[in-house]
C-alpha cells in the first residue's frame, strides 16, 4: 500500500488520542500509593515526569509519550512525536540525555515509512543532544510512535508544576490551536499556510525556551499538550494552591484557528477536557464561545507554561522576540483554580 496516508489509518491523532482525563484520573485514584523516600515526584502530582533521588544532589527524571500521527509525512510525524516527548523533560528544567523509542506499526505500510519516522525522531533528538539508545516495536493496526526520555539533573533546580507565587505572571511559549488545525486538515479544510505554521510549531523543540528561561526565576512550569491550556493551567493552580487568572484576549492563537473552530472543526478532546475541568473554570457571562472552544481543545507538542516574577517574565518575553506571551497572572486561592477574563 505504497503512498497510504498515515492519518487515514487512525481514529484519533496526536495528544487528542489521550484517554479522557476524567477516565485516567478515575483509574489512578483507585491505585494504591507507592511509597519511596527516593521518589520525589510521581503521578500523584500530575507533573510532566517523575523525579527520583539518586543521592549526592542528583535526580533521575523520566517521562514517556507516544501517539498516532496527525500528519501524513512519516519523517514529520517522527519529528513531532520526538519533540513532544522531549518537551516533558524541558518542562522540568532539565536536559534530555537518553531515550528509548516506542513504535507501533501496521503491516500494510512499507518499512521505509517506519525508517522515516525513526529518522525524523533522530533529527530532533540529535538537536537536543539526546541519544536514542534502543526501543521496542509491535505490530499494530494503527501507527503510533514516541519516546521514553531520561535526564540526570541537579536536585535543587528541578522545575515542577507547583510553586507558582502570588504576583507571578504566566508565560506561554507557543501559539494555541494545533488540535483544531489538524482536525480541519484531516477533513481537507485547513489552509496550507496555517497547516505549515502548525507543523513548524509542533516539530520545534522547547529547548531554546527552556535554555533562555534558566537565566530567570521560574517558580512553576509545565507544558501544554492534550489536556488543553485550561487543563494544564488548572493543574498548576491546584498544585500551587492559588487561582490563576487568564486573559482570553492575550492568548496567542495560530492563524485560521478561530475561523475553523467557528465552522465546527473541533477535536473530540475539546469536549472530554471540558467534562473534566469545566467546573474548575469561571468564565465571564459574555465570553466568546469560539474562544472557549479553543481554550478547551487539546494541543500537541505545545509550548512551555512558566510562572515567573513580573520583571523576569517581561524580560523573558522580550528576549524570546515574538515566541513568548504573557497570558495571565497568579492570585490568592479563590473559589475556582482558574478565572478567565475578557
Amino acid at each position: 500500500m505504497e503512498g497510504t496516508k498515515l492519518t487515514s489509518l487512525v481514529r484519533s491523532s496526536g495528544c487528542n488520542a489521550k484517554l479522557p482525563p476524567g477516565d485516567l484520573h478515575q483509574v489512578l485514584a483507585g491505585l494504591p500509593p507507592f511509597h519511596s523516600e527516593a521518589l520525589i515526584a510521581g503521578y500523584e502530582s500530575a507533573d510532566d515526569a517523575f523525579v527520583y533521588d539518586l543521592g549526592s544532589g542528583k535526580v533521575l527524571i523520566e517521562t514517556v509519550d507516544f501517539f498516532p500521527p496527525m500528519v501524513d509525512d512519516p519523517f514529520l510525524f517522527g519529528e513531532i512525536a520526538a519533540a513532544n516527548a522531549l518537551s516533558d523533560i524541558y518542562a522540568m528544567g532539565a536536559e534530555p540525555a537518553v531515550a528509548l523509542s516506542i513504535a507501533c506499526f501496521p503491516s500494510c505500510l512499507p518499512l521505509s515509512d517506519l525508517k522515516s519516522i525513526m529518522l525524523g525522531a533522530r533529527s530532533r533528538t540529535d538537536e537536543a543532544g539526546c541519544a536514542i539508545a534502543g526501543g521496542h516495536t509491535i505490530s499494530d493496526r494503527e501507527p503510533k510512535f514516541g519516546l521514553a526520555v531520561t535526564a540526570i539533573h541537579d536536585k535543587d533546580s528541578v522545575w515542577t508544576n507547583g510553586g507558582a507565587e502570588i504576583g507571578d505572571l504566566l508565560v506561554l511559549t507557543k501559539k494555541l490551536g494545533v488540535g483544531i488545525l489538524m482536525t480541519a486538515s484531516k477533513g481537507g479544510e485547513c489552509p496550507e499556510d496555517a497547516y505549515n505554521d502548525a507543523v513548524s510549531a509542533m516539530r520545534t523543540l522547547n529547548k531554546h525556551a527552556r535554555d533562555t528561561a534558566l537565566e530567570y526565576r521560574v517558580h512553576a512550569a509545565t507544558d501544554v499538550t492534550g489536556f488543553s491550556i485550561l487543563g494544564h493551567v488548572s493543574e498548576m493552580a491546584e498544585a500551587s494552591g492559588c487561582t490563576i487568572k487568564i486573559s482570553g484576549g492575550s492568548l496567542p492563537i495560530h492563524r485560521s484557528v478561530y475561523e475553523l473552530a467557528s465552522f465546527g472543526f473541533l477535536p473530540e478532546g475539546r469536549y472530554t477536557n471540558e467534562d473534566y475541568i469545566g467546573d474548575k473554570v469561571v468564565f465571564p457571562s459574555a465570553f466568546d464561545p469560539v474562544l472557549r472552544d479553543v481554550m478547551f481543545s487539546p494541543e500537541t507538542s505545545g509550548g512551555l507554561l512558566l510562572s515567573m516574577p513580573e520583571r523576569d517574565a517581561a524580560d523573558y518575553v522580550r528576549r524570546m522576540d515574538g515566541h513568548a506571551w504573557i497570558i495571565g497572572s497568579v492570585f490568592p486561592k479563590g473559589a475556582k483554580p482558574i478565572s478567565v477574563l475578557l
